[in-house]
């Protein structure tokens, strides 16, 4: 499995960046509509999650043309970009690397030539068969480092045959996290791998169609939501409307973590608000790990539902004792070393006046490498706190991810290797909880058997067949 070796722009902590998701997709088949500028905003809505590169691809009927760059999306277009991608459908995608360089041949949607025109493909998830799979293609048509432009290759093979039906037989195949949006010149398709583990969800426009990652998008773009495509189903869109065909049967395995930390708040998975989960489990926390306290405070935002539960629940008053600034997430500027020292504060900034003398409860999503909170608690102290209680909406991540979060190797994770009281000790917190497994799982309100929770127990639900992705687990397990 090709890991990523290359990032676009800084995390201030090079060490510690956040957990970051493959991508985000989006389709629109709209005849009448601006597609472009529709994609544009369905991928402003998914930024998060993918921050490397942005790309869109549009077809009028008769040839496709793609557009791509490095950057965020409204780095890579304007007004008059978009304005030369004129058709009636299109697909887009927001990047983070997790096969695959982080350079502009990896950047997608892919594009490969077909018999009868072309074939532009978004990938969203991980594969863990690409080595097998790229077999099947022949030398010289693969041009970038990345599962995706080996399904692009490998779909862009269909002859005279109707591309569903090429899909249909090759997806089976195709092992590991994949929701996917792909386009001939006529038509857009949609498809998810049989345990559905990334997001992938189907709207209705007054003219057209859209499918996309999160709801969130839908919303953005104006679009009803019609339901989830279904995991190992495979959906074709034209002028004759929605087709679908299953392609396996469904096991469905959903990401646990979309609700932790992936999706955005505003969006529903498996009909539950993202938003109500992540409140419900502030709650679950509070009960499962009470503290006397003065002030519940998050880490903005990635705690912030579960502080608002955790408050609610406990009855302590919750407060907003970090400044966040909006503007820094990913800089394309290497900080000084005077700024690098300054570390966190580049990102959060403590209110001493709300801080000072007060007994703290910090709720945050979740702790991969230790050095953001570790910096946190540091400068809750320095601001005044005489206690920092921190507190965790995710059991400990203890294993890598294979199906399109970009985990650290075991080693690299801190609950890899430390237990929960030798954490608290590393961060300087004077308590530490982490949410039970079965605690955040309630809170969905989905059964155990229908969600991927192989981050936090190491039980992978799609078997690693692939040999070097299979010693990859093995030196992640030691």
């Amino acid at each position: 499995m090709l890991k990523g070796d290359g990032r676009l722009g800084h995390d201030l902590d090079p060490q510690d960046r956040a957990p970051k998701d493959a991508c985000g997709v989006f389709g629109v088949w709209a005849p009448g509509e601006d597609v472009s500028k529709l994609t544009y905003y369905g991928l402003y809505a998914l930024q998060h999650r993918g921050q490397e590169s942005a790309g869109i691809a549009v077809s009028e009927g008769n040839r496709i043309l793609v557009y791509k760059d490095m950057g965020l999306v409204a780095q890579v277009f304007d007004e008059s970009i978009l304005g030369t991608l004129r058709g009636h459908l299109a697909i887009g995608h927001c990047r983070y690397s997790t096969t695959g360089s982080s350079v502009w041949e990896n950047a997608q949607p892919t594009l490969n030539s077909t018999d009868d025109g072309g074939l532009a493909l978004a990938h969203n998830g991980n594969l863990i068969n690409t080595a097998q799979l790229a077999e099947g293609v022949a030398p010289g048509s693969i041009r970038a480092s990345t599962d995706t432009e080996v399904l692009t290759a490998l779909l862009a093979k269909h002859g005279s045959r109707p591309v569903e039906d090429v899909a249909a037989e090759l997806l089976p195949e195709v092992k590991g996290a994949y929701s996917l949006v792909w386009m001939t010149e006529t038509t857009l398709f949609a498809a998810r791998d049989p345990q559905g583990i990334r997001p992938l969800v189907l709207g209705r426009l007054e003219r057209g169609w859209v499918v996309a990652s999160e709801t969130a998008a839908l919303d953005i773009v104006g679009a009803s939501f019609i339901r989830e495509v279904e995991p190992g189903e495979l959906l074709t869109i034209d002028e004759r409307g929605v087709r679908s065909q299953r392609f396996a049967a469904p096991e469905p395995k959903g990401c646990l973590f979309e609700y932790v930390y992936l999706a955005r708040p505003d969006t529903t998975i498996a009909g539950r608000g993202v938003q109500a989960t992540r409140v419900e489990v502030g709650r679950i926390l509070a009960r499962e790990h009470p503290v006397d306290a003065d002030l519940v405070i998050p880490t903005p935002e990635s705690g912030t539902p579960a502080a608002i539960g955790y408050a609610e629940q406990s009855g302590i008053p919750y407060g907003q004792g970090l400044v966040k600034n909006s503007y820094v997430g990913r800089t394309f500027i290497q900080p000084s070393q005077t700024i690098r020292q300054l570390g966190i504060r580049l990102k959060l900034n403590p209110l001493r006046e709300v801080i000072q003398g007060k007994r703290l409860i910090v709720v945050d999503d979740s702790i991969v490498r230790g050095n953001t909170q570790r910096a946190i608690v540091k400068m809750l102290r320095e601001a005044g706190a005489t206690e920092v209680h921190v507190r965790i909406s995710s059991p400990p991540v203890s294993w890598p991810c294979f199906y399109g979060i970009d985990f650290a190797t075991r080693a690299e994770l801190i609950a890899g290797s430390l237990t929960v009281e030798e954490i608290r000790h590393s961060l300087g917190a004077d308590s530490l909880g982490y949410i039970s497994l079965e605690g955040l799982t309630r809170a969905t309100t989905l059964p155990a058997d229908r969600l991927c929770r192989a981050c936090f127990t190491g039980e992978y639900p799609i078997p690693i067949e692939d040999d070097r992705v299979g010693k990859f687990v093995l030196e992640a397990q030691r």
